[in-house]
């Protein structure tokens, strides 16, 4: 599983979930057939995490989820209070804390017949909220994933915008499938110019004579985590480039890592079926991770 490897939590099989602000058990939790969710992936979502009480990062994943639904059209029936208001109560339903994964998933509602035409629509959009108690597996946090190339790329601003988190996530899916035949945990994405641009549920870092690098961001999605590493490279004084780099480059790195909401940071043990670096996390990346944590911690208040 790599970078989303989770330790099983039995109190998931009752945990409540919301449907348009109404709460149903797990196993009763569903949607209409005719949702344009499940029948063209017309929608947006977003991911964060609960950590001691506090949803962590969340007015910048819903800027991202606001900016999301415009791209594409979607007009969000509630506004940003109301949707906090909904997973506070989801939240506080599940009488749920810590060590959380959230995610919520909007649709642009019930279609009256399979058809893709936008504006054929029969009812609001559908919004869906699903928590569940999820804990990072700590051994690729420690000794991390192996990284291989794909040759899926990330498509143009004017096919399907790489930018978006969008419920059509079949670009990600194929470069998902690419990796493991190619015997790798995740997948490194180029763009349509050839150059690095993402990993295909993660954003990918390198690290070089002491500088970090990573995509100019121009082909990838808006990422919450790549964002707060950049700022945190920028606080403690180094050397971080949004830039242009190639797999070569990759490959003579002395580290890399790459970056998500739920696990945060993870060095890349191998690349392309090569050893990176000694093999183990690097000490950029360590001190990233320390740091990375330390900024949770701020953000949530805990000593």
């Amino acid at each position: 599983m790599g970078t989303h490897e989770y330790i099983n939590d039995v109190r998931n099989e009752n945990v409540l979930i919301s449907i348009n602000k109404k709460l149903f058990t797990r196993s009763d939790a569903k949607i209409s057939v005719f949702d344009s969710g499940f029948l063209l992936g017309d929608g947006i979502w977003e991911s964060f995490r609960l950590h001691k009480g506090t949803l962590v990062f969340i007015e910048d994943h819903l800027d991202r989820l606001f900016h999301g639904a415009s791209s594409i059209s979607l007009n969000i029936p509630y506004s940003r209070e109301e949707i906090i208001s909904e997973i506070t109560n989801v939240v506080d339903s599940n009488k749920m804390y810590d060590d959380v994964h959230i995610r919520l998933i909007i649709t642009r509602g019930l279609k009256p017949t399979p058809y893709q035409a936008p504006w054929i629509i029969s009812s609001l959009p559908t919004m869906v909220i699903i928590p569940e108690y999820k804990k990072a597996n700590k051994e690729p946090i420690r000794n991390g994933i192996s990284l291989v190339t794909v040759d899926i790329i990330r498509g143009t601003h004017n096919s399907q915008d790489p930018r978006i988190n969008s419920l059509s996530k079949h670009n990600c899916i194929a470069a998902c499938i690419d990796a493991e035949k190619k015997g790798g945990e995740e997948g490194l994405m180029l763009d349509v110019d050839g150059y690095v641009s993402t990993c295909n549920s993660t954003h990918f870092f390198m690290v070089k004579d002491g500088e970090v690098w990573t995509s100019t961001g121009d082909f990838c999605l808006d990422g919450i985590t790549r964002k707060k590493i950049i700022n945190i490279c920028k606080k403690n004084q180094i050397p971080c480039f949004e830039k242009k780099f190639t797999v070569d480059d990759v490959k003579s790195a002395d580290e890399a890592f790459v970056t998500g909401t739920f696990a945060g940071i993870i060095p890349v043990n191998s690349f392309d079926h090569e050893i990176m670096g000694n093999g183990t996390r690097g000490p950029m990346v360590e001190k990233l991770q320390k740091l990375y944590v330390e900024m949770i911690k701020e953000v949530c208040h805990v000593k």
